[in-house]
């Protein structure tokens, strides 16, 4: 599969996440995984770095939490969407669907595998 075509869902799929509301690193995967019936398990190796493209390209914004009270606390980096994301969200959303209208009108056609 093109790597293009892979980043690019993986990156839709973060902000469709995002869309809902704001989330951290496990969760969004988490999310993804759920939702696509175990189709999408975002690793740390593409989720981690798509987040950080995702930030940079001011898509995203990210905070951090403390998660536990007292002492040794764990921190989470907490990401939420941006107006700019929002808007980035809709047109990818109707790219992909363009996409997948054309690739379906094309397997739709009931040709026989050879």
């Amino acid at each position: 599969m093109d790597s293009r075509l892979l980043t690019g869902a993986v990156e839709m799929l973060i902000l469709d996440v995002l869309a809902r509301g704001e989330s951290y690193g496990y969760q969004i995967a988490q999310t993804v995984l759920s939702e696509s019936n175990g189709t999408f398990q975002l690793k740390e190796g593409s989720l981690y770095p798509a987040l950080h493209r995702l930030e940079r390209q001011r898509l995203l914004a990210s905070h951090w939490i403390q998660t536990d009270a007292g002492q040794g606390g764990r921190r989470r980096k907490y990401y939420k969407l941006t107006p700019k994301g929002r808007a980035a969200l809709k047109s990818r959303r109707e790219a992909w669907e363009r996409f997948a209208a054309g690739v379906n009108g094309v397997l739709g056609h009931g040709h026989a595998m050879a």
